[in-house]
């Protein structure tokens, strides 16, 4: 399976919003970018969850298609909308580390669910007006978006990952 390298859409998103030559930057490449920018988060975090239930070396198995394509924007999105609260929901509080998420989890779903609506805005929006800086601040966003997560305490990674592949009871 190839793995989508979020920082190759990072990239991607900071060669549409580059300056033309001549004339000004297209609508549509703006929104690809703040889309893309959403989407390395998005495939990081699948990533993240199928390396971590079946193994990097598996990443060519069913078994690793299967957990990367059962996450869903909306899971996502709703667990998410948890993390960033201070207090978590009883259904969650026993599947987390004692003192819950901290602020780099926090600050990763909170990034993740403002990425998520400024995509749902560039994708389905046509009154919207982009400029060049929202673009490069929902690319900025995003690879901040993953350095918090990355800089999460692998307890908490875990703990979120397990929540977002398996519903507590």
């Amino acid at each position: 399976m190839a793995i989508l390298n979020p920082e190759h859409l990072f990239e991607q998103a900071d060669k549409l919003i580059a300056p033309p030559p001549a004339g000004s930057l297209r609508q549509v490449d703006l929104r690809r970018a703040i889309s893309g920018a959403y989407y390395g988060v998005f495939h990081a975090t699948l990533t993240a969850a199928a390396d971590e239930l079946v193994g990097v070396t598996k990443r060519s198995t069913s078994q690793y298609v299967l957990v990367y394509r059962s996450v869903d924007h909306g899971k996502l999105r709703e667990l998410c909308s948890e993390v960033k609260k201070q207090r978590l929901p009883a259904k969650y509080v026993r599947h987390v580390p004692p003192n819950g998420f901290g602020p780099d989890l926090q600050a990763y779903a909170a990034t993740l669910l403002e990425l998520q609506e400024k995509r749902h805005a560039a994708d389905y929006d046509p009154s919207l007006r982009i400029r060049r800086s929202d673009a490069q601040l929902a690319i900025s966003m995003a690879r901040n978006a993953l350095i918090r997560f990355r800089a999460a305490a692998a307890s908490e990674r875990n703990a979120f990952l397990a929540l977002l592949l398996f519903q507590p009871r």
